[in-house]
């Protein structure tokens, strides 16, 4: 049996009425016609402080006794769990501590601030930020409010779960973004304990998925490196506690790569008008990916929305040109008055739209009477990027580092 079943996941709900807020399904018509069957969004990114951690945040600390409360508690997130924590906190009465990574998001260092927490910035990584603040739990005698490895934890979370199970009550698969497992588990629970036949599924950046050699191996195995765009889902060992509930109630996971993370952001955006965070994007990313491998009517959980705007655009353009649409690369051409004039030309007459334009005439690598243009241009898809760069190179043109995988000329 799994730590969290559907009973403590109702009675989590019963907590969070007037809490967290019941967030709304919405369809995806450009999903459904990629995976040929309904494919709904369970648009948690609209959660009370963008995510859908106040739920189990709030969950958790509203369980603890008066004493525990005097003390108050203490967090470490990189930023979605800090601000659930923050708010619950203040909600209650109860002073918080978080500590954030020293590269935490400005946006969420500064809401988790002005839901009144106290907040330091300690450690590259989220495990230096736990660090400190288990060893502040220890030193002043604060409640540590784990991010994902803790029973009420999970059943806050699973609540997500049974409004998904309202909501459409004929799913047939659901897609949660993975990080510790304390959304997956909980979903997992509560969908299962209710209908037992939607398969669950959970969605692992590549960059940092521990859950595979984890559920593999029977026991919680750390990764020795993380690399990836999604934050959100950036954990490098599951917990002792989550491992026992997915291990349990989840049917599979699935991983996807930070190309794919951009090009879901993006649709998200674009197509439902739905601002998203990498993490947030993981499950639509899965879906993407593999449109065939999952029965629909599917859900994905959009799990949180909260991105640095300076992040936002970076992840715009890669996932533009993952999708074939940004493409930059470099060019060499005759330096001669109006060779310059004349390739802009020859890239407007193919309908590209030049977003950026360098000229150079001094690097170490450049032929005598060549200079280097490094273009950076909008596109309409693959067969267009394609076209243009043929385009280049019938003109005589050599066409160097092309952005997003296409070759050299």
């Amino acid at each position: 049996m799994p730590p969290v079943g559907i009973d403590e996941i109702r009675a989590a709900r019963r907590v969070l009425e007037g809490v967290s807020r019941v967030t709304p399904v919405v369809e995806s018509r450009a999903l459904s016609e990629l995976c040929a069957g309904p494919v709904l969004l369970k648009c948690e990114n609209l959660q009370r402080t963008g995510s859908f951690k106040i739920r189990g945040g709030y969950h958790r600390i509203s369980r603890l006794d008066a004493a525990e409360r005097a003390r108050g508690v203490v967090a470490a997130s990189a930023g979605n769990h800090a601000q659930g924590v923050a708010l619950a906190a203040q909600l209650l009465g109860i002073h918080a501590t978080v500590f954030m990574p020293e590269r935490a998001a400005i946006p969420k260092v500064g809401a988790t601030r002005g839901y009144g927490a106290e907040v330091h910035l300690v450690g590259e990584t989220i495990e230096g930020s736990i660090a400190a603040a288990v060893e502040h739990a220890e030193r002043t005698g604060a409640v540590f409010v784990h991010p994902f490895d803790h029973a009420d934890v999970i059943a806050g979370q699973g609540t997500v779960g049974l409004e998904i199970i309202e909501q459409v009550p004929e799913a047939a698969t659901v897609l949660v973004c993975t990080g510790g497992g304390g959304l997956l588990g909980g979903i997992a629970a509560a969908v299962k304990g209710v209908r037992p036949d939607v398969r669950v599924v959970g969605v692992q950046a590549a960059g940092a998925a521990a859950w595979p050699a984890s559920l593999e191996a029977g026991e919680p195995r750390a990764l020795e490196r993380m690399r990836t765009i999604a934050d959100g889902i950036a954990v490098g060992r599951p917990g002792d506690v989550t491992f026992a509930q997915v291990s349990a109630v989840v049917d599979d996971i699935v991983t996807v790569d930070d190309d794919a993370l951009s090009r879901a952001l993006l649709l998200c955006l674009e197509r439902q008008k739905m601002l998203v965070e990498p993490a947030g994007a993981a499950a639509v990313a899965a879906l993407m990916e593999r449109p065939d491998r999952f029965a629909t009517p599917a859900v994905a959980v959009l799990s949180g929305g909260n991105i640095d705007p300076l992040v936002l655009l970076h992840l715009i353009q890669n996932g533009m040109a993952a999708a074939s649409r940004y493409l930059s690369l470099r060019v060499r051409v005759a330096d001669l008055p109006g060779a310059l004039a004349q390739l802009l030309v020859l890239v407007g007459s193919l309908g590209a739209n030049v977003v950026d334009v360098a000229h150079s005439r001094v690097t170490e690598a450049l032929p005598l009477g060549q200079v280097e243009v490094a273009l950076a241009m909008e596109t309409r898809g693959r067969e267009h990027r394609t076209a243009i760069l043929a385009a280049l190179r019938g003109a005589g043109h050599a066409v160097l580092d092309v952005a997003a995988g296409e070759g050299a000329g």
